[in-house]
């Protein structure tokens, strides 16, 4: 399929952030998932680091993450990540990982050291986890909410007649896990993001809005699925970036705090500034 102009981009100059990660052995779902937006991202000193290695227990068709057994944590990779956080000098971090149902917790421990590590040494530093589902373990989610945390994300990644196939998960328990932690504590912000591309109706990506919403979802994120290898699913449209302005619209009508839609748009895409948008509207300065 032609790939359009405006989903088009350049990656050429991230030689320097790539081997500053090769260096300290790091992992980002920057380079794990090839992501689109690594140039300007790497140009604003912005990773989105994923710990628990490289390897998914899941293996959804739409990633390019390598499915299999996964090694042990690596007790280490906490206080890596937070040394390279100073180097770095961020003021905002996201965490993310792959699907580790290999674990009784499913890495919600280690998401907790990562937070605990990362706030010891750069107690300024504002952290976004992006959590896989934990298979619906409470304790898990409440691990993660409890821990020094801004923001707390599970991404829906696509709609309800495309789970089990698409994406091997439970549309209900992804819907839980964002219900779950906003019970827990309401104050926190809650994220979640899909993709558009998949085979999706208009009508279908509105009725995920609303269970999101119903759910407590405070920022909801759009961007268009391109194929990041030739073992992933391939792409079935391209949606027009009017189509996409045309969802943010639809979030905001929701109720939504705070929106970002564009077909290069990903979860981690402004983070900090989608959360400081959100935290006016909760903090009612908007």
């Amino acid at each position: 399929m032609h790939l359009p102009e405006w989903v088009k981009t350049r990656i050429a100059g991230i030689e320097k952030t790539q081997k500053f990660l090769k260096i300290r052995n790091l992992n980002t779902v920057c380079e794990a998932l090839r992501c689109p937006n690594r140039r300007d991202c790497y140009r604003h000193k912005v990773l989105t680091f994923m710990i628990l290695g490289r390897i998914c227990t899941r293996g959804c068709l739409f990633c390019n993450s390598e499915k299999g057994k996964p090694e042990p944590p690596d007790g280490f990779e906490p206080e890596r990540i937070a040394r390279a956080v100073k180097e770095l000098s961020l003021k905002y971090v996201v965490i993310t990982s792959p699907a580790r149902d290999d674990l009784s917790d499913g890495g919600a421990g280690h998401f907790t050291k990562t937070v605990e590590e990362i706030k010891k040494i750069n107690s300024d530093s504002l952290i976004e986890v992006l959590v896989p589902d934990f298979q619906g373990n409470i304790e898990s989610i409440k691990n993660v909410v409890s821990s020094e945390i801004a923001v707390f994300s599970h991404n829906m990644e696509t709609v309800k007649k495309l789970y089990g196939s698409v994406r091997k998960a439970d549309y209900r328990c992804s819907l839980k896990v964002i219900e779950t932690a906003k019970n827990i504590n309401p104050e926190i912000i809650t994220k979640s993001g899909l993709m558009l591309g998949l085979g999706e109706t208009i009508k279908e990506v509105f009725e995920t809005l609303k269970d999101l919403k119903n759910a407590g979802c405070d920022i909801v994120t759009f961007g268009q699925y391109l194929q990041p290898s030739k073992k992933a699913l391939p792409v079935v449209e391209y949606i027009k970036p009017t189509v996409f302005s045309m969802m943010a619209e639809k979030a905001l009508q929701f109720g939504f705090k705070a929106v970002l839609s564009s077909p290069l748009v990903r979860s981690s895409t402004l983070a900090y500034d989608v959360y400081l948008a959100a935290k006016e509207v909760t903090d009612g300065k908007f």
